[in-house]
């Protein structure tokens, strides 16, 4: 189901704007597509029901695995998040894909490109493909992607890939939201080496070496496992997988999902699947608290307390330490 295609013939009734979050999330279960792009327009949105989806959607948390794709721009992420739709639906699952597109930093738009690579899953019910702008967040995701997530799973997705925008070397949120991290590189992109330090290195749990029958395929995945090598591990700690692909052709597609699973497995077996998914939810927490105090600082612009206490720091009357602590003690009050 892509956004409001393939909606069941009961699902009638004005979803496309409604609030209804009980009807929303009723349909969404039943796999009305128009409900669950309803359910995530409200969290990319930031509607003020926003809190009820998130109650009505708990229940259902949990139960998906969550597979990240990230790597720079041209290494095919999209080429490989469609290959693997394709793969997961021949065993039976429902996918998810959230497919996160750079916003303009002039307009705030974005053409939402990864959907129409994706064409060939538009009409399959058991697909649910959303494209969302980043809207200038930084990490290579969007901000609403933890509870777009939440949606897909209480929509019954089995499993919901998230593929980033193009990230550079330091964007490397969506391991914090992953069960599983897949780092894409290709040969002839530039310095392998360079390509995965400065934390690409850390969050990969399998490392795909697509179009892997261009020159030079060999040299990246050696430097690849070189990198790995150098790495320090306590005994039983995962070692990143690293896998070839041509994703265009459908090759080495069965490689990376093989990969995925013994990931899986291992996660399972040592409890680590737990401590991330608790990770995760405290980082959702976090942001949540953060947002709400961000919002309740910028009411008090209005007022006159924030004003007072910059213009005494301005003066030199106070330092910006101690202004802070006033300002949180007001919060708090």
């Amino acid at each position: 189901m892509n956004d409001a295609q393939n909606a069941p013939a009961a699902a009638t009734g004005p979803v496309r704007r409604s609030r209804d979050v009980p009807m929303l999330v009723e349909r969404a279960r039943a796999g009305d597509p128009r409900a669950v792009a309803r359910l995530i327009t409200l969290v990319e949105s930031g509607d003020e029901v926003l809190p009820q989806v998130a109650a009505a959607l708990a229940p259902y948390a949990g139960h998906a695995q969550v597979v990240g794709l990230t790597g720079s721009p041209g290494v095919g992420k999209s080429t490989t998040t469609n290959e693997l739709v394709r793969a997961l639906r021949a065993r039976g699952h429902r996918v998810g894909v959230l497919a996160i597109d750079p916003s303009s930093p002039f307009t705030g738009g974005a053409i939402l490109g990864d959907r129409v690579r994706m064409q060939d899953h538009a009409t399959d019910p058991g697909v649910y493909i959303r494209s969302m702008s980043s809207r200038g967040h930084l990490g290579g995701l969007s901000a609403a992607t933890p509870q777009a997530v939440r949606v897909l799973e209480g929509a019954g997705c089995d499993v919901v890939l998230v593929e980033t925008v193009g990230v550079g070397q330091a964007e490397v949120e969506v391991a914090s939201l992953a069960d599983t991290t897949l780092v894409l590189l290709a040969p002839g992109m530039g310095d392998a080496i360079q390509a995965v330090k400065a934390g690409i290195l850390e969050i990969a749990d399998v490392f795909v070496v697509n179009k892997a029958d261009r020159d030079g395929a060999d040299a990246t995945v050696r430097d690849i496992q070189g990198m790995i090598a150098l790495g320090e591990r306590a005994p039983g700690e995962w070692r990143p997988q690293v896998v070839r692909s041509i994703a265009a052709r459908g090759e080495g597609i069965d490689d990376i999902a093989a990969a995925i699973d013994k990931h899986r497995d291992w996660l399972e077996r040592h409890g680590e699947l737990r401590r991330r998914r608790e990770a995760r939810a405290a980082a959702e927490i976090e942001a949540i608290a953060l947002g709400a105090l961000r919002a309740r600082i910028g009411s008090l612009r209005d007022g006159t307390q924030l004003p007072t206490l910059a213009a005494k720091v301005a003066e030199g009357a106070i330092d910006p330490y101690a202004a802070a602590d006033e300002l949180l003690a007001q919060l708090g009050s």
